[in-house]
């Protein structure tokens, strides 16, 4: 990424992705050695009950700028993870990725070019964005609908999907917002962008190419809608009635 003299620290979180870690490790290497920018990646693993951190730690051995930390012996959710990653990492900025691939990390660059061009402090990966290509299941895709129509309704945040694995944030914006985020589980990443909005930070998104590919441990279903719905209603419950993020 032309001009930017800063360093980039990316924070994976990973829970039972041994299938593709080793894979979605190389391709970041791959990216970062193109651009050729100062960067640091670490896995984060959250509970995994495969070899999540055994397949990173091959990529890793020998390779002082990926870290891979276990943050707990059974999985305890992506906010848990990414905040235990935080502790970890020294970059001007941050990027959230996800472990599986699905979101190919030379978007890191799209996300730079918008953060740049925007002013902006955060820059989020949007499915809902106009120029995002998306290979979707439809069901997912109408979850998704919902869920941006609940937020837009309760909370007016500007943005189109709080959800989609990559994220880039000024190091400054995200400092002061991580400590004061409660939720450890399905409604992080709104809660996350809600607190960075109220400080007053720019947020724009910017479009993503996405390819789903079925997870073998992992799918959504009516007990993952819940949990969903219960973290975005603790978060209504603490903007509005105890004005927890009032600063």
């Amino acid at each position: 990424m032309e001009n930017f003299k800063g360093k980039i620290s990316v924070i994976i979180p990973a829970y039972n992705e041994s299938d593709n870690i080793s894979n979605t490790l190389r391709e970041t290497i791959k990216v970062f050695e193109k651009l050729g920018n100062s960067y640091e990646i670490v896995v984060v693993d959250d509970g995994s009950e495969d070899d999540t951190s055994k397949e990173a730690k091959k990529v890793s051995d020998g390779n002082n700028l990926i870290k891979v930390i276990r943050c707990s012996e059974r999985n305890r959710g992506k906010g848990f993870a990414i905040r235990s990653g935080f502790k970890h990492i020294s970059g001007d900025l941050v990027v959230f990725m996800d472990a599986d691939l699905d979101l190919h990390p030379e978007q890191i660059k799209i996300l730079f070019k918008y953060l740049k061009e925007r002013k902006a402090d955060v820059v989020i990966g949007s499915k809902r964005h106009p120029d995002s290509i998306v290979t979707y299941p439809w069901y997912r895709k109408i979850m998704s609908d919902i869920y941006y129509f609940v937020i837009l309704i309760l909370f007016k945040l500007p943005v189109r999907d709080t959800q989609t694995g990559l994220k880039m944030f000024k190091f400054e914006s995200l400092k002061k917002a991580i400590d004061r985020n409660l939720v450890k589980r399905f409604a992080f990443d709104l809660e996350l962008l809600l607190i960075i909005h109220k400080l007053g930070y720019k947020i724009v998104d910017a479009p993503v190419k996405l390819v789903f590919k079925p997870k073998k441990f992992r799918s959504v279903g009516l007990k993952e809608v819940f949990y969903v719905l219960r973290d975005t209603a603790a978060i209504f419950y603490r903007f509005y009635i105890l004005n927890y993020y009032k600063f």
